[in-house]
């Protein structure tokens, strides 16, 4: 299987490519890329940005380029309940943006044409559940903003009350994919909790003491596929 994985910043890339040792270096339309396997699996990762338009435009580049078949967005995200905390991996069973509405007459979340909810693949979730017991599987919100404050984390629950974390990216990622009729995967490590203490402090922090461990996740996952 090719596997196109993509995170936000060099932050999570880095730590993405350590569980991918023996990776080359390569460019595609004139980006950076970096190629490899894990378990049977060729491996194709980079950067696509932070934001919904630096995601989604990114991930339409590389499918067009390399025709993956599962493309993953891993990274950080921040928790939204008190279900999850720092360090613990989120797999999204959907995904959703936090900040779109088309006006009356439409769902809060769902971008023009699309439903509200982003649904990753069920096959590959339902594997997840079976090998990773400490993951936890929930809806992640998505938007153009840095979360750090209760009342913002307030804001989306009122339209999401189940949501579990907040990102940047996951949405727009899931988007390209379903335009494009790839499958996808969201993996995210909770560096934050907005709205509990000082957030912006824990997510500077959690670069600093983060085990590159806790993104063999990934690793774990894509070694089941096959």
């Amino acid at each position: 299987m090719r596997i196109a994985i993509l995170a936000a910043m060099d932050k999570e890339l880095n730590l993405l490519l350590s569980i991918m040792p023996g990776y080359e270096k390569i460019e595609i339309e004139g980006r950076t890329y970096y190629k490899g396997s894990i378990g049977k699996n060729e491996i194709i990762a980079g950067k696509c940005g932070i934001g919904k338009v630096n995601a989604a435009l990114n991930t339409y580049r590389l499918i067009q380029a390399v025709a993956p078949d599962l493309v993953i967005n891993s990274g950080v995200a921040g928790g939204a309940s008190s279900r999850i905390h720092i360090g613990d991996v989120l797999i999204a069973d959907r995904v959703a943006y936090h900040d779109v509405w088309c006006g009356p007459g439409t769902e809060y979340g769902a971008a023009d044409g699309f439903p509200q909810y982003f649904i990753p693949s069920n096959e590959i979730v339902n594997r997840c559940k079976e090998n990773e017991a400490e993951a936890v599987f929930g809806l992640i919100c998505s938007g153009d903003k840095f979360i750090s404050k209760g009342e913002e984390v307030k804001e989306i629950r009122s339209h999401f009350p189940d949501v579990l974390a907040v990102d940047m990216e996951s949405a727009s990622i899931a988007q390209a994919c379903e335009m494009c009729g790839v499958p996808f995967l969201i993996v995210r490590v909770m560096s934050d909790t907005p709205g509990e203490g000082d957030n912006i402090s824990q997510y500077k922090d959690f670069w600093g003491e983060a085990p590159k461990k806790t993104f063999s996740c990934v690793k774990r996952i894509i070694e089941h596929l096959i």
